[in-house]
């Protein structure tokens, strides 16, 4: 099977397994595993910000970073398609009492003026006003597009005239900084928080961070514990982390190329491609322009051991390279995805 449903399928290499079974390990709760302390220190400098905090997934790095950052009763800005609102399970709401307010974008970017025009005068005992902008950056639903730095650097700079806090969901900050050729730090510095997630491109079994000031992190500490993320002899896990930091960072460059020859070889055989989008390592297919619905597409393919994945736009599927999806892989799936989709 080339299964291409998403970079959370790759498997930790064997230098990365080497990692884990010899790393020094402590208990991560009491802050005396080493490895974890590696970690959120090379984290930390990876994002471009003072003190990271270990975590299980990046969605809990998001919520935690909605807790410590919002204020109960206020509302959270934010895309109306990003990760946070659509995919989080009403998680502002329920853990950090925060009302989401969902901004129409453009491939999952928003703008200065819609942050302007957000704020809406009202009577303080009766409107809630924002409280938090959260950005997504490579964006999931919208098929790894990611922002151009002006923009991203304007939205935020608007975000803190207006006094809101903000967050960044960076779950593959490293794909959209490679895609934008900055480095990280210059794109996580421009936020209160940010989060990075190990579990993607970036090869590892499990983990994220959130990262920020000091005082922040030590509030997330406190979160961390509170939503049950705290763990023991951790160092396991976070020596993939810090491997991956190490070694699979610049090979992201691979995936992104392949993503590239994988969109152009579908588009050149008929497939309805965007191939605007291609930009990190997403590639989109829009079934539907074919007449079919997403799970015939899925079935179709899985048949001749090709795996794609639905996405949140009807009709519309898609695939992810990453370090498991080699160069004969790519043409294979060049050649199979056309034939099992009918479309020449």
């Amino acid at each position: 099977m080339i299964d291409l449903r998403s970079d959370t399928q790759t498997q930790p290499s064997t230098p990365m397994r080497e990692a884990m079974a010899f790393a020094a390990v402590g208990d991560e709760q009491k802050r005396e595993d080493p490895t974890v302390v590696a970690l959120e220190q090379a984290a930390a400098e990876f994002v471009g910000q003072p003190e990271a905090v270990y975590l299980p997934t990046a969605t809990m790095a998001n919520e935690i970073a909605l807790v410590i950052l919002g204020r109960r009763g206020s509302e959270l800005l934010v895309e109306q398609t990003a990760h946070i609102m659509i995919s989080e399970l009403g998680g502002p709401a329920i853990l950090a009492g925060l009302l989401a307010r969902g901004l129409p974008g453009t491939r999952g970017r928003i703008t200065p003026s819609q942050l302007r025009a957000a704020i809406r005068p009202g009577d303080p005992l009766h409107t809630p006003q924002p409280s938090i902008l959260a950005l997504e950056n490579s964006h999931n639903t919208e098929g790894g597009t990611v922002w151009p730095y002006e923009e991203i650097e304007a939205v935020v700079a608007t975000a803190r005239e207006l006094g809101l806090r903000t967050h960044l969901d960076g779950a593959r900050l490293a794909n959209a900084a490679l895609a934008v050729d900055r480095h990280p730090s210059e794109l996580g510095g421009l936020f209160d928080t940010v989060t990075l997630c190990f579990s993607k491109g970036l090869g590892c079994p499990l983990g994220a961070v959130l990262a920020g000031s000091s005082d922040l992190m030590a509030a997330a500490r406190v979160e961390k514990h509170r939503f049950g993320g705290a763990m023991r002899q951790a160092g396991i896990v976070a020596a993939a982390g810090l491997y991956a930091l190490e070694h699979n960072v610049v090979r992201l460059a691979d995936d992104h190329a392949r993503a590239r020859r994988l969109a152009e070889g579908w588009a050149a055989a008929g497939l309805p491609v965007d191939l605007e989008r291609v930009q990190t390592n997403f590639v989109q297919i829009d079934v539907g322009a074919l007449g079919l619905a997403a799970p015939d597409a899925l079935a179709r393919l899985a048949q001749v051991g090709v795996l794609l994945s639905g996405t949140v736009r009807a009709g519309v599927i898609r695939a992810l390279t990453h370090l498991d999806i080699d160069d004969g892989a790519i043409a294979e799936a060049i050649e199979l995805a056309p034939r099992a989709l009918s479309a020449r």
